[in-house]
């Protein structure tokens, strides 16, 4: 081939038009002034019908910007901007001042834009502020896809982002073309709480989300609680990626709540959420209550202990669409061959975490005394037991079998006043307080079970009752589950386990939790948890497998 030939060759696939579509992706030009795109210029004039514009992989300077953005003034069909990766080696000061520039051209035209690139654009707060106002306008009614991820927007920028969304969402409404926003991603940004919050209450306003990739955010429980409350509005979320962000077992819990209530879910990435064990079987009670077209979950490098990932392993071995279930680094294989080998010590607190800090002793009595105790849950959030009994005060604080007996006849009827049982984490405890005081005396036999009985079929029966923060707040409690903060140490009794023996075999108890608890319980059976309770913990075990073979 001649070497004109060549020339004619390659200037022919400098741009690349392709249907409705121009591209110059990736072709590392550096465009510093006008002079450097006036054949880009000329083309994107030329261009009839121009629905898509590639500019990623590119450098472009401010002058440059203005120049394109000048023939973008005309382009009114315009409907895809790919402009990621487009200020290398620029300077911060030069980014806001070129976006703006694109922005009111896109403005200028009256273009409806449907999907909006500008990831891996370094820009900071300051870029967010150059398209807060194409964010807010009608160009951006109609858009259904916004991309921002790596762009180290801070908790300003996600802040100003989502200001914007909101005003975009309300004025599109009120112009009879509501903001149905689709897709957004926007990992690594350092949104953080705040960032994450402001976000949250933008999405929930919109509703319409499908997809939404927020990894590496530095986002904590109550980030990712917003998240998940805005998430319930959004019942058309498919794929929900908040992979290296720090849920906890407060923010996993949440999430779970929110799960329950997404049918049409069907990739979940939580890897490197640290959801902890509680989390994640909070989780696994939403996978079993719902998300029936699941596909992918991960839940990589979680701090999930062996047994908890069984009960995950346990929640999705019914769905049909599942293809790929990631629970690496959690130090567990059970799903590349059985569990031989389960740590001695595992569900074993540490040292410190068996200390409880009293110094609020004196002021929770008060409370006690002034007929209600301020109680705070697994979730940090407030809660209160009504002890207007004295007696039924007395035996909370200091359990015996003869201040149980001393209730008289109307013990069942005092615990179901005066007990809130919204407040799984109390149930839990005071289900072991009254099991505390088992004795195979029949009269204190009989009234511990009838009394433990007409406690959980209140709970399990009530319509805001979290069983599986009851059920882990029992095993934490038990030794079997290390716990997220620190608790006053139980000294597990024969009786803790005969009265629950006993509970798991009654028609109350879902067969689902019973399974839960086997699987732990299984797991620790040669170690040296409930060592001191032995004959119990076998019997427990033997009525737990007869309850989910039945």
């Amino acid at each position: 081939m001649a070497s004109e030939d060549i020339a004619q060759l390659t200037e022919a696939l400098a741009s690349t038009h392709v249907g409705e579509e121009l591209s110059y992706k990736g072709q590392g030009l550096k465009l510093d002034n006008k002079q450097s795109v006036e054949k880009m210029v000329r083309e994107i004039e030329e261009f009839s019908g121009l629905k898509a514009l590639r500019l990623e992989g590119n450098t472009i300077g401010v002058e440059a910007a203005q120049a394109i953005a000048k023939a973008l003034d005309s382009k009114k069909e315009l409907e895809r901007c790919y402009w990621s990766d487009m200020f290398t080696g620029r300077l911060r000061s030069e980014i806001p001042p070129s976006l703006k520039s694109l922005s009111s051209a896109l403005m200028t035209s009256g273009a409806q834009i449907t999907e909006l690139d500008l990831s891996d654009n370094a820009f900071g707060p300051d870029g967010v502020k150059g398209i807060e106002t194409l964010l807010r306008s009608p160009v951006c009614y109609t858009l259904r896809e916004l991309r921002l991820n790596n762009c180290g927007m801070g908790i300003e920028g996600g802040m100003i982002l989502a200001s914007a969304l909101s005003e975009c969402y309300q004025q599109s409404r009120a112009a009879g073309f509501p903001l149905k926003l689709k897709v957004f991603v926007a990992g690594r940004n350092r949104l953080e709480n705040d960032g994450a919050t402001s976000l949250a209450h933008a999405f929930k306003s919109i509703g319409s989300l499908e997809m939404v990739h927020m990894p590496q955010n530095g986002i904590n429980y109550p980030g990712i609680t917003a998240l998940a409350t805005a998430f319930q509005h959004n019942p058309n979320l498919r794929v929900l990626n908040l992979n290296d962000n720090t849920f906890t077992k407060r923010g996993a819990v949440a999430m779970a709540q929110a799960l329950r209530d997404l049918r049409n879910v069907q990739v979940i990435n939580f890897g490197d959420c640290l959801v902890r064990s509680e989390g994640a079987i909070a989780i696994a009670a939403a996978l079993r209550e719902g998300l029936p077209v699941l596909r992918e979950l991960n839940l990589s490098f979680g701090e999930i202990s062996e047994a908890a990932a069984l009960v995950v392993a346990k929640a999705v071995r019914d769905k049909v669409e599942l293809v790929k279930l990631d629970l690496n680094g959690n130090g567990c294989i059970f799903f590349l061959c059985n569990l031989q080998n389960c740590s001695e010590d595992e569900g074993e607190p540490d040292e410190d975490e068996d200390e409880c800090d009293t110094s609020e002793g004196d002021e929770e009595e008060q409370n006690c005394v002034n007929g209600t105790k301020d109680h705070v849950n697994g979730e940090g959030s407030p809660s209160k037991v009504y002890l207007c009994s004295p007696d039924l005060l007395s035996f909370l604080h200091s359990p015996t079998s003869e201040k149980l007996l001393n209730l008289g006849a109307k013990r069942t009827h005092l615990i179901e006043k005066q007990v809130n049982f919204s407040d799984a984490a109390k149930i839990a405890e005071i289900f072991l307080q009254i099991s505390s005081v088992y004795k195979e005396d029949p009269d204190v036999k009989q009234v511990v079970l009838e009394t433990t009985d007409t406690l959980l079929r209140k709970a399990f029966s009530s319509l805001h009752f979290q069983i599986n923060i009851f059920i882990t707040s029992l095993m934490v409690n038990l030794g079997l589950l290390k716990g997220e903060v620190k608790f006053k140490k139980v000294s597990v009794l024969p009786g803790h386990l005969i009265v629950l023996e006993h509970c798991v075999g009654q028609d109350y108890f879902p067969v689902d939790q019973a399974d839960v608890l086997e699987a732990f319980l299984s797991r620790l059976v040669n170690g040296k948890v409930l060592e001191s309770c032995s004959s119990a913990r076998d019997a427990l075990r033997t009525t737990l497998e007869k309850r989910i073979a039945a």
